[in-house]
């Protein structure tokens, strides 16, 4: 399950004919893995959108250099087939945000900006909050005093770490939250192509140095830790339905499909040709190629959350009902792509 999301909209039917409708969209967090492909999504289906960038993301840009107008030069701009702009901004600075959303006066918003690591939300918890929890007011407040709170239709990013110590499997959007971690205690206050810093993208970037012969090894925290993974193309679609809705409803976006982070190593190496044996228990525990014998995986508790969260699944069977959602990528079909797309990048940059 990689979020729980609600849909905030007008009180009127903002969109209108499909036909004459302004589509102008603000998307945070763009240069993010959802963002970058909200961005494509929305550019296909004729809308204008316009990402906020923060200056120190500037540089991380690589997930949405194929919708420059000029990739060479990071020029946005009109074209035949698609309008993107990006505008330098930051959800900790309330002026910035009504600058921009008074000069675009969008149609439709997407708040997908956070610190949304687990660990560094420990490390980072008044950043945290700043960014994840007043972010978010500042940016409804931005709304607000522009004077579009009834043109606008708002989608709020959330997370499944919101439902932390779970108190009921699966989870729905009745299910009571129980955060574990100042990342979901700020998200709950306002109701996710991964970063390497997250697991799923640290095990698929270390399997394809490993294939490519670039590393030898490299550890992990708790490999039964469970999660319900999905593809962000299939996500992006749910928020996009949730904004063409009537009224604003929550909705819990899922598989349903739990797997651990031992299996998705497994499925990872299993893609490249290696067969993964687990020996010794807890701290001890190595994963073994089994035709060399070679250590490839270790367990470091360094890497084990202050408050663990071991079981996730989420049950999206209102999105399925009401938007007509359902999820199209398998997690097989997930960890393929991402350990081809780690080969092909480690291939062509080793310390990208």
């Amino acid at each position: 399950m990689a979020q729980c999301a609600a849909a905030a909209a007008a009180s009127g039917d903002v969109n209108g004919d499909s036909k004459t409708k302004r589509k102008v969209a603000i998307i945070t967090g763009i240069t993010g893995q959802d963002g970058s492909y909200l961005a494509e999504f929305l550019l296909a289906k004729g809308y204008e959108v316009h990402g906020i960038l923060r200056r120190s993301s500037s540089f991380n840009t690589g997930r949405i250099e194929h919708l420059y107008h000029n990739p060479q030069t990071h020029t946005e701009g009109m074209t035949k087939v698609f309008y993107m702009k990006l505008h330098y901004g930051d959800l900790t600075d309330s002026t910035c945000l009504v600058k921009i959303i008074n000069e675009v006066k969008p149609t439709e918003i997407y708040n997908l900006g956070a610190q949304s690591h687990v660990k560094i939300s420990f490390d980072l918890a008044e950043y945290t909050a700043d960014v994840d929890g007043v972010g978010t007011l500042r940016l409804l407040d931005a709304v607000k005093t522009c004077g579009l709170t009834d043109t606008v239709r708002f989608y709020q990013a959330s997370t499944s770490e919101l439902y932390g110590k779970v108190q009921e499997i699966p989870q729905k959007e009745t299910t009571p939250f129980y955060p574990r971690s100042p990342y979901a205690e700020f998200s709950a206050a306002i109701t996710p192509v991964f970063s390497s810093n997250f697991v799923t993208r640290k095990i698929s970037r270390s399997v394809a140095k490993i294939h490519l012969g670039q590393l030898q090894c490299f550890s992990l925290g708790n490999l039964d830790s469970k999660r319900d993974w999905g593809h962000a193309k299939d996500y992006v679609e749910a928020m996009w339905l949730m904004l063409q809705q009537k009224e604003p409803i929550d909705f819990v976006i899922a598989t349903g499909d739990v797997h651990s982070v031992r299996e998705f190593v497994e499925k990872a190496f299993k893609h490249v040709g290696k067969a993964i044996v687990w020996e010794g228990k807890n701290e001890e525990e190595v994963g073994r190629c089994q035709e060399t014998g070679e250590i490839h995986v270790k367990v470091d508790p360094k890497y084990y959350r202050p408050t663990e969260v071991d079981f996730l699944q989420g049950d999206s069977s209102k999105a399925f009902k009401i938007l007509g959602w359902k999820p199209r990528v398998t997690f097989e079909e997930l960890v393929k792509e991402m350990v081809d797309a780690d080969i092909e990048l480690m291939r062509n940059n080793p310390n990208a």
